[in-house]
C-alpha cells in the first residue's frame, strides 16, 4: 500500500490525475473504474485539462462507475450518469458507448446487477479503480454491515450516508434510500486500486483506516489491505488525525 500526503485538495487531486494519465498514456484502451461524489471532481478537471491541453486521448478507453441511485434515470440532476457527464465524459472525446454507469431504473434489478458484473468482466476487467471513502467507511455504497456482497448489488443506505449527500438535494427526504453498488469482490478485482480522501470531515475514518492493523466488515475500506496494489491520496487535513 503507498499513501501520499498532499498539502491541500488541489495538489491531491493533481497527484491521482497524474497517476491516471500516466496509465491511459501507457494503455489507450484502460479500462477505468470511475467514482462520483465531490472528491474526484478536482482529478477529473485535471484530466479534462490534460485533454485539451497535451492531447491525453480517451477514444478507446473504456469506464464503469461504481453506482448509481436507484429511481434516478440518467437525465435527472442527482443521477451519477449526469454528475459524470457534467464533470468529465462531455468535456473529454471518450465515446459515450463505452461508458457505464449502473442504471438506476432497470426493471429487473437482480439480473441487471449480474449482467453489470458480467459486462466488466467481458470488458477484461477494470485496470484502475478510482475510489471515496465514506465518513462512516464505506466505499462505493458498500455500507458498514456484518456481510458484504461480492458482486454488484442493491444497497440499503444508511442514516449516515444519506445525510452526507443530502447537501447535493434540495431536502434530506429527497435522497434515495436505495442504491445499485459494485461490490466488494468487483472493486477488488481491479489491478489498481487509487482511494481519495480529502477534508477534515474524513479525518476520523482516515484514521481508523491507517492506525489500526485489522480489516473489518465494518470499515468496508479495510478489505482494501488484502489487495496488491492500493494507492491512497490524503491531503492534509484527512490526515489531521
Amino acid at each position: 500500500m503507498k499513501l501520499f500526503i498532499e498539502k491541500d485538495y488541489d495538489a491531491l487531486s493533481k497527484r491521482a490525475a497524474s497517476i491516471l494519465i500516466e496509465e491511459i498514456s501507457k494503455k489507450e484502451d484502460i479500462i477505468l473504474g470511475l467514482a462520483t461524489g465531490s472528491t474526484p471532481i478536482g482529478t477529473y478537471k485535471e484530466l479534462i485539462r490534460a485533454h485539451k491541453e497535451d492531447g491525453l486521448d480517451f477514444s478507446k478507453v473504456k469506464t464503469f462507475n461504481l453506482d448509481e441511485y436507484i429511481g434516478l434515470d440518467g437525465s435527472h440532476p442527482n443521477s451519477y450518469r449526469y454528475f459524470m457527464d457534467e464533470h468529465l465524459f462531455n468535456h473529454i472525446n471518450i465515446d459515450k458507448s463505452n461508458t457505464h454507469v449502473p442504471d438506476g431504473k432497470a426493471e429487473d434489478l437482480e439480473a441487471y446487477c449480474k449482467e453489470y458484473d458480467r459486462l466488466i468482466e467481458e470488458s477484461g476487467g477494470i485496470d484502475v479503480q478510482i475510489l471515496g471513502i465514506g465518513s462512516n467507511g464505506h466505499i462505493a455504497f458498500n455500507e458498514p454491515a456484518e456481510e458484504l456482497s461480492l458482486g454488484t448489488t442493491v444497497v440499503r443506505l444508511k442514516e449516515s450516508t444519506i445525510r452526507d449527500n443530502a447537501r447535493f438535494f434540495n431536502s434530506i427526504e429527497e435522497v434515495p434510500k436505495t442504491a445499485i453498488s459494485m461490490g466488494i469482490g468487483s472493486i477488488m478485482k481491479a489491478r489498481k486500486i487509487i482511494l481519495l480522501a480529502s477534508g477534515k470531515n474524513k479525518a476520523e475514518i482516515m484514521a481508523k483506516l491507517l492506525k489500526n492493523d485489522v480489516v473489518t466488515t465494518q470499515i468496508p475500506a479495510s478489505l482494501l489491505k488484502l489487495h496488491h496494489d492500493v494507492t491512497i491520496i490524503v491531503d492534509e487535513d484527512a490526515y489531521s488525525e
